[in-house]
């Protein structure tokens, strides 16, 4: 599994509903001021390459690790 970390502000409704299509699960980690929200997708192995490239098109910015981080290492992360 692959998950794919995007600020929740960076993304449209439509961006959202496309890119929870595309993947297995979708999750939102709630964070308070001053940080943002942030969704992790987790992703298929065999859907990597398709999800990277909707990221791309859409022109979206985003973090990608092989294991689930946790939500303290999201936090580290905005730091």
């Amino acid at each position: 599994m692959w998950y794919f970390t995007v600020r929740q502000n960076d993304l449209t409704n439509e961006q959202y509903q496309l890119l929870q299509k595309k993947a297995k699960l979708t999750e939102v980690e709630i964070f308070n001021e001053p940080y943002d929200n942030l969704c992790l997708f987790e992703v298929e192995r065999d859907h990597y390459r398709q999800f990277v490239d909707t990221l791309d098109l859409e022109g979206l910015s985003y973090e990608v690790v092989n294991e689930r981080p946790t939500r303290q290492q999201l936090l580290e992360g905005m730091r």
